[in-house]
């Protein structure tokens, strides 16, 4: 038995070599990430994966207060992983907010308190970027203070075909306009055999990848996802992975990854179970692990539920997101949590993981407020 397996009382002899390299500092191969996603050891692999975490940020958790605004869920692209979206032309169930009632919407939850504005929706065809350009503006006329974080690589892309404008001209002009950083969404599973299956008519990979390199060359920085447990396997996740580390090696962008777990209820691939806790720790230890140069791993608790978040914090996680409020799109697919968590709640699960909870802006800039 190797010292590295005896430190962090590893029981797959798999792992030696991914300890070795994890005391080292040293960057994994594909072949060693597939061994961190498939092994038996799950609390192994969580040792390593909470061992580059305390390197990197000790046992500092971050969160943010924000709030959710989504200005429409109509959508043309119809995703079969998607329980949010009202198709193009059903007036069932649809929203579509002009840019006074979207500020208004917001209006209801933003205080001073809140620090960022997470804004996403559905492709649809009649929102243009002007009407972005007046949301932000509106929304930084109302709320100063208040960080955009707002539209995916999916929604830049449809805006640039749409409006029939550069991409480079639709990212200039909104962050002209008060958008701050960019969200991760729309990434889900970069592989095109499993994208074919869950969201064909959605922006490819590569596409992805592309637009997210053109966000960070304008000096923006954003957030990356994967969503895992539906159809994906195991050497999607990981791929979907070094495509990551790769675009980060180039743009140094990327200033967190969230994993996402898949929630099938009420999407067309509802006969999916669930994902399970050990999937869950899994992926997001394996994520550490392998995403070497992104800052920072989300346990989202949103998606996780606010008991297999804590446990994430100690599988390589450092951050739990914010206080959340008005959150839709997971609430559409069975998720209990879309009123939000109060900050004295988010503070207390975080201590009781032995964590020390710190207040964040969107850029993890820590930030002193009183607690409420």
């Amino acid at each position: 038995m190797t010292d590295a397996m005896t430190r962090f009382r590893l029981t797959d002899p798999a792992l030696a070599p991914v300890a070795e390299k994890v005391l080292a500092g040293e960057r994994l191969t594909r072949d060693e990430g597939l061994v961190a996603a498939t092994t038996g050891d799950l609390l192994g692999v969580g040792r390593l994966a909470h061992h580059r975490r305390s390197e990197l940020h000790g046992n500092r958790t971050y969160y943010n207060i924000n709030r959710h605004l989504n200005p429409t869920n109509v959508c043309v692209a119809s995703c079969k992983l998607c329980a949010f979206y009202v198709p193009w032309r059903c007036k069932d169930d649809g929203w579509t907010y002009t840019v006074d009632e979207a500020v208004e919407v917001a209006a209801r939850d933003v205080d001073e308190s809140v620090s960022e504005l997470h804004i996403v929706g559905g492709l649809h065809p009649k929102l243009k970027v002007d009407y972005y350009e007046d949301l932000f503006r509106a929304l930084k006329e109302r709320f100063p203070w208040v960080h955009l974080k707002a539209l995916t690589m999916v929604e830049l892309d449809f805006l640039a075909g749409l409006s029939r404008i550069s991409l480079d001209d639709v990212i200039r002009r909104l962050k002209a306009a008060g958008l701050g950083s960019c969200p991760g969404g729309g990434a889900e599973i970069f592989d095109e055999g499993v994208r074919k299956q869950i969201c064909d008519h959605k922006t490819d990979g590569t596409r992805w990848l592309d637009v997210a390199r053109a966000v960070h060359e304008h000096g923006l920085k954003s957030n990356c996802t994967m969503l895992y447990g539906h159809v994906e396997q195991v050497e999607h996740r990981v791929d979907h992975l070094i495509a990551l580390r790769e675009l980060q090696d180039e743009t140094g962008g990327f200033q967190c990854f969230i994993p996402l777990a898949f929630h099938p209820e009420n999407t067309e691939l509802d006969h999916l179970p669930p994902t399970g806790g050990r999937l869950d720790l899994q992926t997001i230890a394996t994520s550490r692990l392998m995403l070497d140069n992104i800052p920072h791993i989300k346990a989202y608790w949103i998606m996780l539920g606010e008991k297999t978040a804590q446990v994430a914090l100690h599988f390589g996680a450092n951050d739990l997101d914010g206080t959340i409020v008005d959150e839709r799109i997971t609430l559409a697919a069975g998720g209990q949590a879309g009123a939000g968590m109060a900050r004295r709640r988010l503070e207390a699960v975080i201590r009781e993981t032995g964590g020390e909870p710190v207040l964040r802006d969107t850029l993890y800039r820590p930030i002193e407020a009183d607690v409420a």
